[in-house]
């Protein structure tokens, strides 16, 4: 069984993935994942922490750890 989880943001679907303490984020295309970016545990609050161990994709404060990880290659222009 993965442990990729699948989050909704904005009519986007995003593929989280935990690693180590922290997190990838990716895009799913075709059958692959474009992995965007990794974060560290140390940047996740221990609600976000435990949302991912939980597998609960609906968690707000793993939803806004997401979400930053998204506007931050916006702002890249990735």
């Amino acid at each position: 069984m993965s442990d990729e989880m699948t989050i909704k943001l904005d009519g986007d679907d995003y593929v989280v993935q935990p690693e180590g303490e922290g997190l990838r984020v990716g895009r799913r295309v075709g059958g692959d994942v474009t992995w965007l970016e990794s974060v560290a545990g140390s940047l996740l609050d221990d609600q976000a922490r435990t949302a991912l161990s939980n597998g609960d994709t609906s968690d707000e404060s793993l939803l806004r750890a997401v979400r930053g990880v998204v506007q931050a290659e916006v702002e890249r222009g990735a």
